[in-house]
């Protein structure tokens, strides 16, 4: 009985101990993360002040509050008598393991860097890279976040948009908005496309330098195709588009212009040919 006594007094101090441990090492760890988030909003602000650019302060930040966790967590581990070089190790190999089983992560991350400091395209920006179209979030360690026109957020790995073709709309001043307009073989084709180039300076937001290109773009069986190119900054664009739609129904419907038809001619065809055509 005295046995059992004297090993409860002795267990009393070590299980406090270890509950005063592990209680510190919360308090260590909120207390961490609340300073490594007060330190990275200071250096956000600081690179803010220095007109860093959006895209290049929110990679840095990212892996800033990354480095800062892992050197709090061997910190903490460390307290607890745990060591660090040991830690170190195994940390590499488990770093070289995940290296070897998946490199498409390794890869991502270095086209994150390559992204963000050759600049391709930056934060709020609209491109088409790894098949999807939309306005660029935000560039992280792994996936690059994009809105698409209908508002779907769409994360896409870094290496699969810069090993392939990056589109980007905003990068120049004005884009062009391409559309075309059928003529019937019947109408003036000079005098549809000065109606139309009237009317598309009528429209908002289009650019008079440079002027909107109105020309035959080629034929088909129903007549002339005319290509309809205004140019407008690229907040415009679609503005612009719809704009034009709607310049290009007006004019022709004001005009009485005849519905475009395809018309196909038989000669020296047989009279039952002829016939058939006739009441086609």
């Amino acid at each position: 009985m005295n046995n059992i006594t004297a090993n409860l007094n002795a267990l009393v101090p070590l299980a406090v101990s270890a509950v005063t441990k592990v209680l510190l090492a919360l308090v260590l760890w909120f207390v961490g993360r609340w300073l490594i988030g007060l330190a990275v909003k200071l250096v956000s602000r600081a690179m803010e002040r220095q007109k860093l650019d959006t895209t290049v302060a929110q990679y840095l930040a990212s892996g800033l509050t990354i480095l800062l966790k892992v050197v709090l967590i061997v910190s903490i581990l460390g307290y607890f008598g745990i060591p660090t070089t040991t830690f170190a190790a195994l940390m590499a190999a488990i770093g070289l393991a995940i290296g070897a089983a998946w490199g498409g992560l390794l890869a991502n991350v270095a086209a994150g860097v390559f992204l963000v400091f050759l600049k391709p395209f930056k934060q709020g920006d609209l491109i088409q890279a790894g098949g999807v179209l939309g306005t660029v979030k935000e560039i992280g360690m792994l996936v690059t976040a994009i809105d698409t026109l209908d508002n779907v957020r769409t994360y896409v790995g870094n290496n699969k948009i810069f090993s392939d073709n990056i589109q980007n709309f905003t990068t120049n001043p004005f884009r062009r908005v391409d559309l075309a307009a059928q003529l019937d073989h019947s109408v003036d084709h000079m005098e549809a496309i000065a109606q139309l180039k009237r009317g598309l300076a009528a429209v908002p937001n289009v650019l008079a330098t440079p002027a909107p290109d109105v020309e035959i773009l080629s034929f088909n069986l129903a007549g002339p195709l005319l290509a309809v190119r205004p140019y407008t900054q690229n907040e415009n664009y679609w503005q612009v588009y719809f704009d034009t739609n709607r310049v290009i129904k007006e004019t022709f419907g004001e005009a009485h212009y005849p519905v475009p038809e395809q018309h196909i001619a038989i000669r020296n065809g047989s009279a039952a040919e002829r016939a058939l055509v006739a009441g086609a």
